[in-house]
Formats: C-alpha cells, sequence, structure tokens
C-alpha cells in the first residue's frame, strides 16, 4: 500500500487556505500513484483552534470544505482532520477524521480521548466519540485514530488514567493497519519517546503503523512535523523531515534499507539542534502568520539577547532584524563592543543605538522633585529597565516591527525581570529556555555556523565567557542575587518541571533546605508578573503560561500573598535588563 502523508502547516481559521493546501497535497499523492492520502489532526481548521471553535459558522465551513475536498479527490481516498456538529452528546461538537473516497464521505471517526492536561483544552469543547471506526480501502483494513486516543497520556508528566482503551477497540475490531491523524507540539527529547512508543504499538499488536503530524508555529506551540512510519515488525520505515511542510509517499510493501526515507538523519539528530529548529520555526511562524515581516530587540551585548537575535536571524533573514542598543551609565565599554560585534556578525542592516542616559536623569530629577527623595535601589535599577521597554515599544509603533522578549526561563521563574520593562513584547523567544541551556544553545550555535546559514560564529567569544549581569548598578552580576545557575537551574527543573516537593529536592541534590525553600518561594511570588508577560515559546514539559496554570494570590508553604506585586527585594522580583 502507497500512503501519502500531508504533512502541512495550517493556519488556524484559515480554512480557505487551508483546503487549498489539501488540495495540493491531494494533487501529489496523485502524481506518486498512492492509495489513500492523510493529513494530520485538525488539519481544516488548524490546532488548537481554542475558542476560536465557537466562533458562529467555523464549524459548518469546515464540514462544507470537507465534501468540496471529496468531490475534488474523486476516486482517490482521503481522510481528513476537522471539527463536526453534532445533535447529541455533553457538547454539540466533535473532534473528527472523515474518510472520503468517490466524492463523498463514506465514514467518520470521533475523537474518543480528549485531552484536558498541560496546554491541551480539548474536553472544554469537544464531546468524546465512543466506537472504532475501521474502513477497508486498497485492500488494507485501516483502523484509524486521533492522537491521543494512541498516546493515552503516556508521554507527559502530568498523570492522567483513561478508562477507555480505543487503541485495544481499533485492533479489536479487525485491522491491519494503524492510522493516526496528530498535532503533538514539540518538547525537547519527546519524539524519541512517540517513536518508541510507536515502534512498540506495532511490534505488539503486528500492525503497521502511520502518524501524520502537524508542523508549524502556533501562538506558543511548535509542532515539529517528523510524522512516521513503522512496519509491523516495529522497525522505523520513514520519518518525514522536521520543520516543514511537505506531501511524502511512503510504499508498506518496501523493504530496501535505501527506501527507509530521512530515517537515519531525524534519528541522529541533537538536541540542541532540535530545540534551536523549534524556536526559529516558533519566531517565524508567529511574526508571518499575524502579518509582520520586521522584529526589534534590544542587544545589550548579553547571552540572553545574542541568542535571541541570533534565532530572529535565522528565522526572518538580517534585513528584518532591527538591534537596538540603549546604554546608560552602568553599561560597559565591553558590553557595547559585544553587541556591535554581534550586529556585524549576523549582518543585520538596521542597528539604531538610543542612549537612555538623559532619560533616566530627567526621571530622577522628576521624582525627586515630587517625592522629596532620591529614587534609587531596586525602584531605579527598574525605571532604566522600563525606559528601554518604552524605547523599543515606541520604535514598533513607528516602524512596524513586533518586539521580541528576550528573558529566558531561569529569569522568568524567580522574577528576576522588570514588568514593562526587559518582559514586554509581542513574544518571548527562550523564556522556556533556561540559563544553563541558554549557553549550551549559543556554544552549539557557534559551533555550527556554517550548517545554519551564517559565515562565522555570530556570538562573540566574550558575551558567552563573563559574568552575567543585569548592568543597573556599579559592578553588577546576577550571582550578587541568585545562586549560581546550575544550582538555581536544577532547582527550577524540579521543582517546576517534574512538581517536586521542596523536601524531595533536598533529598535527592543535597541542596541546603533554606536555599530551595527560598528559591520555591520565588517562584510562587513571580506568578504575578509572568501572567502579563510576553507569549512564551513552549520546548519544554512544563513551561509558564497556558500549560502551567497557577494561581497569583494564595496560600502555600512556599507564598506569602502580602508581598506579591511589591517589587522590593529579590524574594518578590529583581529588575533585569535585555
Amino acid at each position: 500500500m502507497r500512503i501519502a502523508l500531508a504533512q502541512l502547516n495550517p493556519v488556524i481559521g484559515d480554512i480557505a487556505r487551508n483546503a487549498d493546501q489539501i488540495r495540493l497535497a491531494i494533487d501529489q499523492a496523485r502524481r506518486d500513484m498512492a492509495d489513500v492520502l492523510v493529513t494530520s489532526e485538525l488539519a481544516l481548521l488548524g490546532y488548537p483552534p481554542r475558542d476560536l471553535i465557537l466562533r458562529g459558522g467555523v464549524v459548518e465551513a469546515c464540514e462544507q470544505a470537507v465534501g468540496e475536498l471529496a468531490m475534488y479527490a474523486g476516486d482517490l481516498p482521503i481522510i481528513i482532520g476537522h471539527p463536526r456538529r453534532v445533535e447529541q452528546g455533553i457538547r454539540p461538537l466533535r473532534n473528527s477524521a472523515s474518510i472520503c473516497t468517490g466524492g463523498k464521505v463514506i465514514a467518520i471517526y470521533d475523537k474518543r480521548l480528549l485531552p484536558g492536561y498541560d496546554v491541551f483544552d480539548e474536553d472544554r469543547y469537544f464531546a468524546p466519540g465512543s466506537d472504532p471506526c475501521v474502513v477497508e480501502i486498497a485492500g488494507r483494513k485501516l483502523g484509524i485514530l486521533i492522537c491521543e486516543d494512541i498516546w493515552r497520556a503516556g508521554d507527559n508528566a502530568v498523570q492522567r488514567m483513561y478508562p477507555d482503551d480505543p487503541l485495544g477497540d481499533t485492533i479489536r475490531a479487525g485491522c491491519d493497519l494503524l492510522v493516526s491523524l496528530h498535532a503533538t507540539p514539540f518538547v525537547y527529547g519527546k519524539w524519541l519517546q512517540h517513536l518508541e512508543q510507536v515502534s512498540r504499538i506495532a511490534r505488539e499488536n503486528k500492525v503497521p503503523v502511520v502518524m501524520v503530524n502537524e508542523v508549524g508555529g502556533f501562538d506558543d506551540l511548535v509542532f515539529d512535523g517528523r510524522s512516521i512510519v513503522v512496519d509491523a515488525n516495529g522497525e522505523t520505515r520513514a520519518v518525514l523531515p522536521g520543520w516543514e511542510a511537505c506531501t511524502q509517499t511512503v510504499d508498506l510493501e518496501a523493504s530496501h534499507a535505501g527506501d527507509r526515507l530521512n530515517v537515519a538523519q531525524t534519528l541522529e539528530m541533537d538536541p540542541l539542534s532540535e530545540m534551536y529548529e523549534a524556536l526559529v520555526l516558533g519566531v517565524r511562524d508567529y511574526v508571518r502568520k499575524s502579518a509582520h515581516e520586521q522584529v526589534l530587540l534590544g542587544l545589550s551585548g548579553g547571552i540572553d539577547s545574542a541568542l535571541t537575535a541570533t534565532i530572529a536571524t535565522s528565522a526572518l533573514g538580517p534585513e528584518n532584524v532591527v538591534g537596538v542598543l540603549m546604554p546608560s551609565r552602568y553599561s560597559s565599554a565591553g558590553s557595547l563592543v559585544d553587541a556591535r560585534e554581534l550586529a556585524n556578525n549576523l549582518n543585520l542592516e538596521k542597528c539604531i543605538e538610543l542612549p537612555i542616559e538623559d532619560l533616566h536623569q530627567t526621571a530622577r530629577s522628576t521624582f525627586r522633585a515630587a517625592q522629596s527623595g532620591a529614587l534609587e535601589g531596586v525602584a531605579d535599577e527598574n525605571i532604566q529597565a522600563r525606559l528601554r521597554g518604552m524605547m523599543l515599544m515606541a520604535l514598533s509603533n513607528s516602524r512596524g516591527g513586533l518586539v521580541l522578549a528576550t528573558g529566558n526561563k531561569s529569569e522568568l521563574a524567580v522574577g528576576y525581570s522588570t514588568l514593562y520593562g526587559d518582559m514586554c513584547g509581542a513574544l518571548s523567544v527562550i523564556g522556556d529556555v533556561r540559563k544553563m541551556q541558554v549557553y549550551d544553545l549559543t556554544r552549539w550555535i557557534n559551533d555550527h555556523p556554517r550548517k545554519l546559514g551564517f559565515s562565522t560564529a555570530p556570538i562573540p567569544e566574550s558575551t558567552i565567557s563573563k559574568a552575567p549581569s543585569a548592568e543597573l548598578r556599579p559592578d553588577q552580576t546576577d550571582q550578587d542575587s541568585l545562586p549560581p545557575y546550575e544550582v538555581l537551574d536544577d532547582i527550577i527543573d524540579r521543582y517546576v518541571d517534574r512538581e517536586m516537593e521542596v523536601m524531595q529536592i533536598v533529598e535527592d541534590t543535597g541542596f541546603d533546605e533554606s536555599l530551595v525553600s527560598k528559591i520555591a518561594r520565588m517562584i510562587d511570588l513571580a506568578e504575578y508578573k509572568r501572567q502579563q508577560a510576553a507569549v512564551i515559546l513552549k520546548v519544554s514539559p512544563r513551561t509558564f503560561g497556558r500549560g502551567r496554570p497557577w494561581p497569583i494570590v494564595m496560600k502555600a508553604s512556599t507564598s506569602c500573598p502580602q508581598e506579591i506585586g511589591t517589587e522590593k527585594d529579590i524574594e518578590s522580583g529583581i529588575s533585569r535588563d535585555t
């Protein structure tokens, strides 16, 4: 059997455009003499549609498009992911796959397991299906599943048990090939887990498995594609390219090693390469799908802004990245040299220098006159960061580009950032990348410049090697206020990503209990900042934002509600600039 996998990059809500993509995939499948074409989950609408799916006419437009595509495909069988409206059930919508041939829909499968954890909220919108679906196409009995039906929350740290077993029911219904439509977001390291799970399912049930995944950036989520075909022995037959839309046909009967599509390259992919590609795709699609071309960001000479600028340049090209230097009296000469060298290495065509010293002095004078006292300490540091944020937003208003926030996950975790300052912007590019991962990524980039399209290692070595500093007061370094980043990141990984308790972290790591308690408390207290932050691209299992809905005002063992929002000390948030 020859199966065409339509790994497409839809725009959420643009049903006409998405249907045109499927038509092009149908044309390609015909040229490849495929027996059937399969799309990803909700391919006609785009995933995740969130509350857009509740808007009048959206679901009906998808259902109409299914009928039109069935007519266009004619005798080529196609399996299309889309929402549909139903009369019965606790909610009037289903997450469905229509199986079409001969110009009409011959069967419909409704997704049975609806995730409601992490970033997923399908049980908010859809009613679950109840029955397996097995259809005969080209002499094979295809069992149809949709995403969670095959994963069963087995790829997520959040424990969830489902009473139903769609996979087992489909096997028992007599299928000899499993076809699963997916919209599985990227998380570093998860793809290999998926491959192992799919291979085990194929091996244990002695049936080939075809998994078609969505690709593209959708707000905070990035979908990596890398659709999979494994044979009945669990051997990987094909892997579609990551990070790009394509339609490729796989012959399940082919047995030669040369017929194994993209398998070796994908299995050998470096985890840092995965993360970089995900962030690049996330930036590119966020900017372009929102009808923008250009981005702006502050260049401080520090490692975070250097990494963010490099990712943006890969995503959009140097002609569409505007670097902005905003020095103050505390900015070191070395930082300015590093920022200019980075801009030169990236070939940024537009680099603007806007010193904030005069603005800062005006603010200090105004404050002194109004308050009969000096602007000093954290208040003085934060005003500098907010002046920089103001300048970036003013440039955005005047030039039309989107501002990129440059803070990393470690800073956002403990509130080492400034609201309406370095946190402002449309998109937080590395807000899910811990500080030590930032160092790893920058070194990896500098080790592979030509692979990434750069003529030289883009990030200055002094940017990587110098002690990180906000440069908001004389001789400041991050470690004046924070533990070493190796320690901080270990605690964040355990407390946030793995949801471990303080005492469990202490027992596992040997860290001082007072330190772990303090960091946990800082993480809880900084939630009020994070809920006002820019959209954060998700690359880790637990990302601040939609996937970690945390209360702001609460009483817990590591929180003091009365201190939330004060920014008066490190425990409730110290300033950071870009």
